[in-house]
């Protein structure tokens, strides 16, 4: 499993147009092999910046790397430098190789 992660950080007074554009988003990640989920994440409020961080979860890193190198990948961020503006500095990548995974029991 591997777990692809950005960070943003989001001055308040841009909240709700960063969440708007996320929810609104057709990321055609389901259309892709390997994927297993997505989740936006909404995080504590601080000095004015609320972080934010986008947690995808992929059956290896290979097919993360299929995705960066999709077309789905190009259309689904067509429009980042128009949105550039709604957040400070870039993105921050994270990535995860997961070496154990404990799941719910029952």
């Amino acid at each position: 499993m591997f777990i692809a992660m950005n960070r943003f950080t989001v001055p308040v007074e841009n909240a709700e147009e960063f969440e708007a554009l996320w929810l609104s988003r057709d990321s055609k990640l389901d259309s892709l092999p390997g994927f297993v989920e997505f989740h936006m994440l909404k995080g504590p409020e601080e000095n004015g910046r609320r972080l934010y961080a986008s947690h995808t979860v992929w059956e290896s890193e290979d097919h993360f790397i299929g995705w960066t190198r999709s077309q789905q990948f190009r259309d689904a961020h067509a429009r980042a430098g128009e949105t550039k503006k709604l957040y400070e500095g870039g993105p921050r990548f994270e990535g995860f190789t997961a070496i154990q995974h404990i799941g719910r029991a029952g």
